[in-house]
């Protein structure tokens, strides 16, 4: 049994390679900005949790101390100018608190790139490769490209191209040559990771059976997921800028995690040696090739068992303040529509359908305003509608829910969804049950605003009309919903 410390571990890859040490018997300390995001996490009280920023030298300390193998698995998709400089900063803490404690392996996903000139992006992860295999401490390093799984950033971005598009004018990169793996079978190369021979040390390619151009990949889910195959049209006009801004649109990805895709996909990335073989044997069965990756991931989101997602893992913005428990308190102009209505239905049972809201089930009142407020929002950068949610009956704190993210949630009592859509000030979506006389349950739901200077107060008003409309709606189809799945059959 060894102790292995794991950042990123709220990530889509982290996420799911922690409950996989837990179950070969390791103990695991995780990193994360907050604990509260692993509140709902199955493995939570199986691990050891450690608070801080990775350029907080003190934290970072506590997560290496008397840890043999620490995973590296944090990169950032921001599109800021100033990125590459802190993912320097966080690889230079990192390095240096695991040399002072001794740590036996640090372990570090990067991606495949190709040789000569690199996207920020890749560029920045092949340098943090470097900074961290710089010290005394052992690196294993494993390049990976594109990851397919249910709820990747890869595989929702070919999957909602070739759901969307028939007919697909693309740019000349979807005939580039990439190489993408299975998440299992990444999964399984990294745990194995922290049971090789002490000192292991190296950079790996690792990668499916087979080399495919991005407008196969396409094609290939289409097949899969019993579509008609897209008619892809290459067009040279189309700048990495202008892709990235389309993919936004057609796709739930915000513009910066676009942004850093489209720019990873400008060069052919394919695995260049399978030297991986020597060091670590194959999955039982042999590698996943792309068809059945793609169709393990459908199979995935059509029961409802989605692990982690890429939505929950990146926030569009840096974290924000949780709403204060009295806004005006707090020195907040704060606007609030707040409407109640009391139900014969349990909390239970009102609770089950407000679990359901957004995603494929939608707000309960006029979709095509929705739809519409959506489509809005992506044109003007933003999240939109299509992020959806991790699994479409469960909700956990810090789930994704289209262009909201799960901020409080007590079942039967609560649930909070803070607003990431793009909005001159800062918005949230809160439910709230209380019991009342004769049995009956109230239900509260406020829609509450921090408006940002002049902009957000004329936005709040814009929009207050319609509140009337969709706000009053909304409570009473929930209402409703629940009362009518309470009555006998």
């Amino acid at each position: 049994m060894s102790t292995i410390a794991v950042t990123g571990a709220t990530g889509y890859i982290g996420g799911r390679l922690v409950p996989l040490l837990l179950e070969r018997g390791h103990r695991v300390r995780v990193f994360t900005r907050s604990a509260e995001r692993l509140r709902d996490v199955p493995w939570r009280e199986q691990v050891e949790v450690i608070t801080g920023t990775l350029e907080d030298g003190s934290a970072v300390a506590r997560l290496c101390a008397g840890a043999d193998v620490v995973y590296y698995l944090v990169h950032s998709m921001s599109s800021t100018k100033n990125f590459m400089a802190a993912e320097e900063r966080c690889a230079q803490s990192m390095l240096k608190a695991a040399t002072e404690a001794s740590v036996g392996q640090l372990v570090y996903f990067s991606g495949l790139h190709p040789e000569g000139e690199l996207s920020d992006h890749l560029a920045s992860r092949a340098k943090v490769g470097r900074i961290l295999g710089s010290g005394p401490v052992p690196l294993l390093t494993l390049q990976a490209g594109l990851v397919i799984g249910s709820g990747s950033a890869s595989f929702e971005m070919i999957r909602h191209l070739s759901d969307v598009l028939p007919v697909m004018p693309a740019p000349r990169w979807v005939l580039n040559q990439v190489q993408p793996i299975a998440v299992r079978d990444a999964l399984h190369y990294l745990a194995r990771c922290a049971e090789l021979p002490a000192g292991s040390a190296g950079t790996y390619d690792i990668g499916g059976p087979l080399a495919y151009s991005y407008a196969e990949l396409m094609r290939s889910y289409a097949v899969q997921a019993g579509l008609r195959k897209p008619w892809v049209i290459p067009l040279p006009l189309l700048t990495p800028r202008l892709a990235s801004h389309w993919v936004n649109l057609v796709t739930p990805l915000p513009h910066t995690l676009a942004g850093a895709l489209v720019d990873s996909l400008q060069h052919d990335c394919l695995v260049r040696n399978r030297e991986i073989d020597e060091l670590i044997d194959r999955p039982d069965g042999g590698l996943t090739d792309y068809p059945r990756a793609v169709a393990l991931a459908l199979e995935k989101i059509r029961t409802d068992s989605v692990d982690t997602n890429w939505a929950t893992a990146h926030p569009v913005s840096a974290p924000a303040d949780p709403l204060p428990s009295d806004p005006e308190w707090a020195g907040h102009r704060v606007y609030v529509d707040e409407r109640s209505q009391d139900s014969t239905a349990s909390a239970a049972g009102l609770f089950t359908v407000l679990g359901r809201i957004g995603g494929e089930s939608g707000y309960f009142s006029f979709p095509l305003l929705w739809k519409a407020r959506g489509l809005l929002d992506k044109l003007a950068g933003g999240v939109g509608l299509r992020r959806g949610r991790r699994q479409r009956e469960k909700l956990a704190l810090g789930d994704v829910v289209d262009w909201w993210r799960v901020e409080a949630l007590e079942p039967g009592q609560l649930l909070r969804l803070r607003a990431e859509m793009r909005v001159p000030g800062r918005a949230w979506l809160e439910f709230r049950l209380s019991d009342q006389e004769a049995g009956k349950v109230r239900l509260t739901q406020r829609a509450i605003f921090f408006p940002r200077g002049l902009a957000g107060r004329l936005y709040w008003w814009s929009v207050y009309p319609f509140h009337g409309l969709i706000f009053s709606s909304m409570l009473r189809s929930i209402i409703t919903h629940a009362e009518n799945e309470s009555s006998p059959a």
